[in-house]
């Protein structure tokens, strides 16, 4: 994931980034450049999937050993949605097997992970395998993929060895002023967002009693989400085994008529259906109007089903919520 060839940098000596040094790691040679930045030379824009990877990999690992860090926090992650940028396809498991459990439990929003685990992030997302994510140490260090083999590496220190280890193996270490993924260059949200409280889940426990029965939405990642039958018997239960730091979203219950959700689809456009199989687990897929046949196959002996916008602007929930950690501290930078 990431911005284009050039990926839209400013040069040192601009308005200051949040971290002091921030470097642009590429095997682009900024002589190969033109007048707006953007890389004219002959390098392949795909990863090698061998020794330049390799390169790159080694000098992140010595960027945070510059910077003494030897476990890092995911922030932000995500996962390949409708739409994909990348100039290699996405694979099965995002490039995420053998570093999370095959549900992605571990991959979240705050999640802390050894230096080895977020070099291989590294690697899976040069290759866009599917899943994206910043890698940062608060107010020390930070790692950002960019589309082309862009990198982008923040630290606290001037990490003079990892820069001149970078040139030595035939990359490029330029310093910039900040990160084009940076956080503080996301567009701000209209209003901060709500913590998942104790007024909240109160909120929860009265929708339920007046509806029977409610649906939770837990959207753990980035264009991905885990779905939940809400009841009073087993509330609690669902509440215990949320993934730190989820979106939360609670829309109306599942209708029993199949048939008739379905032929509500509309007739063209992206929609989210949301359906009970038989073994009473509650699954969803995003569809649009080419995929409507294949859909309603897949869908044989569901007991219930809803169907949601799949535009945000056009969808509103009954309620929404981000998770605190632990602490009651609400730390996730994303909103509901």
């Amino acid at each position: 994931m990431s911005g284009g060839i050039a990926d839209g940098v400013t040069v040192a000596g601009a308005d200051a980034g949040v971290l002091p040094y921030v470097y642009r790691v590429t095997k682009y040679d900024p002589a190969d450049r033109d007048e707006q930045g953007n890389y004219v030379g002959a390098e392949d824009i795909r990863s090698d999937h061998g020794l330049v990877e390799a390169i790159y990999l080694d000098v992140v690992a010595a960027f945070a050993e510059d910077s003494g860090v030897s476990t890092v926090t995911i922030r932000e992650p995500a996962v390949i949605g409708s739409a994909h940028f990348g100039v290699e396809p996405p694979i099965d498991g995002y490039g995420l097997a053998g570093l999370f459990p095959a549900d992605l439990r571990g991959y979240h929003d705050g999640a802390e992970i050894p230096l080895a685990i977020a070099v291989e992030l590294v690697r899976a997302m040069l290759r866009d395998n599917g899943a994206w994510c910043r890698l940062e140490v608060e107010d020390r260090f930070c790692v950002h993929v960019g589309y082309d083999q862009y990198l982008y590496v923040g630290s606290v220190l001037p990490c003079r060895r990892a820069v001149d280890l970078a040139h030595a193996l035939g990359l490029f270490a330029e310093r910039i002023t900040r990160s084009p993924y940076d956080h503080s260059l996301d567009d701000e949200p209209s209003a901060a967002p709500r913590a998942a409280d104790p007024a909240f889940w109160a909120q929860a426990r009265s929708l339920i009693t007046e509806c029977g029965a409610v649906l939770l939405e837990e959207g753990y990642l980035q264009n991905s989400s885990r779905w939940h039958r809400l009841t009073l018997d087993n509330l609690d239960t669902v509440r215990a085994g949320l993934t730190n730091r989820s979106r939360l979203l609670i829309w109306p219950d599942l209708r029993p008529d199949v048939p008739a959700v379905l032929a509500a689809l509309p007739g063209e456009g992206l929609s989210v259906v949301v359906w009970q199989r038989p073994d009473g687990i509650v699954t969803s897929r995003t569809v649009d109007e080419t995929q409507y046949p294949e859909l309603t196959a897949g869908l044989t002996g569901a007991t219930a089903a809803t169907i949601l916008s799949g535009y945000a602007d056009r969808s509103r929930p009954l309620a929404a919520a981000v998770l605190p950690d632990d602490d009651g501290v609400l730390r996730a930078r994303w909103t509901a």
